[in-house]
């Protein structure tokens, strides 16, 4: 565990420093009269980490002034004063930093620069420390349902309406008489009619 936080706090350490940029003012030309750094600033990207480096003779050198002294090429209320020939500024914030040569005449005669600075581009993720992956927790399993004695007889196919059995022959001759008995009873009804009338017949001649 320390050796990782020794590690991401090198990491840390290390990688602005690596995609800070450093930026000659003026290119090969330098910090000198008679160059366009309006026209040099512009294409160019400044973050916070970056440096600029001023490269100028003798005659020259470099005052870090506000905005009203940077219109008015006054050097009189300059932050910060160098000299030396070769001058490395390091940008610390974000905003637009203005600097003028405060020899007189010098700024007038174009040695100006606005540099506007943004903040520091982000640093790629660290990796973190490998570690196994979670096994997928288990579904859970479904309770086993009840086993049923399967029918004798399979239901129908497709919803179709099952077909009841036929009738065996002893049901059907608990219900319909026997053509012997149809017979019979037809017998013992006109027997029974003949008497009726004959009964009626030997009432009336008496």
């Amino acid at each position: 565990m320390g050796s990782t936080s020794v590690l991401l706090l090198l990491l840390l350490t290390v990688v602005p420093a690596v995609f800070a940029v450093t930026y000659r003012v003026g290119d090969v030309s330098g910090w000198t009269s008679g160059i366009d750094y309006t026209t040099w600033v512009t294409g160019k990207t400044f973050r916070v980490g970056d440096t600029l480096e001023f490269k100028y003779g003798p005659s020259h050198s470099v005052s870090v002034v506000n905005k009203a002294g940077f219109d008015a090429c006054d050097s009189s209320g300059a932050t910060q004063s160098f000299s030396g020939g070769d001058t490395k500024i390091d940008l610390t914030r974000v905003g637009t930093i203005h600097f003028i040569c405060p020899t007189p005449g010098h700024c007038l005669g174009g040695m100006k620069l606005a540099v506007p600075v943004l903040a520091a581009a982000p640093s790629p993720a660290t990796p973190s420390p490998t570690s196994s992956p979670k096994s997928p927790p288990l579904a859970p399993r479904s309770p086993r349902k009840p086993k049923t004695p399967s029918p004798s007889a399979s239901p129908p196919a497709n919803g179709s309406p099952s077909e009841s059995p036929a009738p065996s022959p002893s049901s059907l001759s608990s219900t319909t008489p026997s053509p012997s008995n149809a017979a019979f009873k037809g017998v013992m009804v006109s027997y029974g009619m003949m008497a009726f009338t004959m009964l009626l017949m030997f009432v009336a001649m008496s």
